[in-house]
């Protein structure tokens, strides 16, 4: 803090939101540090599976592959600093530091729900519009959808993280979570706070509208699919949306946990738990689920980790 008469103005901020993790914080850093790990190779890997295979260059596989992209990113923007609390006796991070943090945590979160939204319009124009679907989802369209999603993910929050920084901040400094978030942050500015509502309405609309969204057209995508008159066809048509219906239900179910609560507040434990569920166990589950539930997707990877042998199985 740097103190100029009466004032004190808050050059850093303190993390509180380990103090359960006192006394064994090695014994959370290496689990959490190989998850890490995991979440990195895992997205890496499904990323270049579907580059590396010409098999999956359509539109789906394309969103997957941005999706685990993003995620690598998303998941470094918050994780990394986590480690370094756990063992630093420290746990600070400056102003600018907390800034930089929210703004690209949230903006690639808020591209992955765009993303998301993306994938589901997609599968709901392949099965319920067949036919039309190679005309519409152009390469050209689907890469213009891709750019867009994290184009207008990082823009909207500029206006945002801007104003957070001009808010004035003299009094504690003590953020009550696992990484910067706008909640505990605008908490501690020496203003309004009633602005945190807004913020919370804010947000809350954009999650809602999104899910309205997903929701709709999985509604109409599984009326459709009732319709088919083969077992088999049902099989095939729930598998290529079993997946991304999976991530859409963890993404939202713990986004939703953490902000559309308003005034409600949890107990430090509760809410600890459900900030690693929404940064950190989330991604950690989605390269599971896209490379188990999807056998075009084992086939990529294997011939990606293993090319020699698929080389020799395909030649017998």
């Amino acid at each position: 803090m740097v103190r100029s008469n009466q004032t004190t103005t808050v050059t850093e901020f303190f993390f509180s939101g380990f103090p359960q993790f006192e006394d064994g914080s090695l014994l959370f850093f290496i689990p959490l540090f190989i998850i890490y790990i995991f979440i990195v190779l895992g997205n890496l890997i499904v990323f270049f599976a579907v580059r590396m295979d010409t098999r999956l260059h359509n539109p789906m596989y394309n969103f997957i592959s941005i999706f685990s992209f993003l995620e690598i990113w998303y998941t470094t923007a918050a994780i990394p600093k986590m480690l370094s609390n756990l063992i630093s006796k420290q746990r600070t991070i400056s102003m600018i530091g907390c800034l930089l943090q929210m703004y690209f945590f949230h903006s690639l979160g808020n591209s992955e729900g765009i993303l998301l939204t993306t994938m589901a319009i997609d599968r709901y124009v392949a099965i319920c519009k067949p036919l039309r679907y190679p005309t519409i989802m152009t390469p050209r369209l689907c890469a213009q959808l891709s750019a867009g999603s994290c184009v207008f993910g990082f823009l909207v929050l500029l206006p945002e993280i801007a104003w957070i920084s001009t808010l004035p901040f003299c009094g504690p400094n003590q953020i009550h979570q696992i990484f910067c978030d706008f909640e505990p942050v605008l908490r501690l500015a020496c203003t309004d706070t009633s602005l945190i509502l807004i913020e919370d309405v804010i947000h809350a609309v954009a999650i809602i509208f999104s899910v309205l969204i997903i929701a709709l057209s999985y509604i109409r995508i599984i009326t459709v699919i009732l319709r088919i008159p083969s077992v088999e066809g049902h099989q095939k048509a729930f598998s290529t949306c079993a997946a991304h219906l999976a991530v859409f239900l963890m993404f939202y179910g713990s986004v939703s946990l953490m902000y559309l609560r308003f005034s409600a507040t949890f107990p430090p434990f509760l809410d600890t738990a459900i900030a690693l569920m929404f940064a950190v166990l989330a991604p950690f589950f989605n390269p599971i689920i896209y490379s188990l539930r999807n056998k075009d997707m084992k086939i990529a990877i294997k011939k990606l980790l293993c090319p020699q042998k698929m080389f020799t199985v395909s030649a017998g």
